[in-house]
């Protein structure tokens, strides 16, 4: 069997929710804090991305909501945050942790859509060896397909539901086998799966925010809180 190289590091740079559901959600967690991490470390963050032929017709709309996604990030503050995206014949990238996440969407908007197969499997290793090495308070998948082994790929996730990362998957489209792989993902990670389209973006982006609040303060800042926002997000870190 053929041993997959490790992604390289460059030198720069539950259940699906209704709409409803959701923006429930986001309105009772857009009245928590942002409180730095403790520690004063901050919070690491992984965004992934799929840059198959797939999402080639709307990548163009997708970046835009992408780099909104990394501007949210860097008005949170107390974040590190890490692009690993991946595309043609075996390339998985990842940049440098960086401290202000709006210099990422410069490197993303150089990204273009190349043919090949998904590669979620090296993303959620990659993710699993960051945690390894030092915590990583939460990753961010955006994709639109998944081509492999869903064994394999619920190993992986309970590897990394081990080391207490919840991995939240945003999907463009409707892909019935995407929607079963990326909802077992967050549900054994103990993230979420939602739709990520033209019409939710605000949505999402308001969703990222409150994922960004989580990674910066951490569940020992939610857990000093009483109020219900603060309730409802620990109940769906923990479920």
């Amino acid at each position: 069997m053929t041993r997959k190289p490790p992604i390289r590091q460059e030198p720069q740079a539950p259940a699906i929710s209704s709409a409803d559901e959701v923006a429930q959600f986001l309105e009772q967690v857009q009245r928590m804090p942002k409180p730095a991490h403790a520690g004063g470390r901050r919070g690491r963050l992984i965004f992934s991305l799929d840059a198959t032929m797939s999402r080639q017709p709307t990548w163009d709309k997708a970046q835009h909501l992408q780099a909104e996604m990394f501007h949210a990030a860097a008005e949170l503050g107390g974040l590190s945050v890490q692009l690993v995206y991946y595309r043609g014949f075996n390339e998985c990238r990842a940049s440098r942790w960086v401290e202000d996440p709006r210099r990422l969407a410069d490197l993303m908007s150089r990204i273009d859509c190349r043919g090949g197969y998904t590669q979620i499997g090296r993303v959620l290793g990659h993710i699993r060896k960051q945690a390894e090495q030092r915590r990583v308070a939460a990753a961010v998948h955006i994709g639109d397909a998944c081509e492999e082994n869903m064994d394999e790929l619920a190993q992986k996730a309970g590897e990394i539901a081990l080391l207490g990362v919840p991995v939240f998957m945003f999907q463009e489209g409707y892909d019935p086998v995407a929607a079963a792989a990326f909802s077992e993902i967050a549900r054994i990670t103990g993230g979420a799966h939602c739709r990520f389209d033209e019409g939710s973006a605000a949505q999402l982006k308001e969703l990222l925010s409150a994922i960004g609040t989580f990674a910066a303060g951490g569940l020992v800042a939610l857990e000093q809180r009483t109020d219900r926002g603060a309730r409802l997000l620990l109940e769906n870190l923990r479920r």
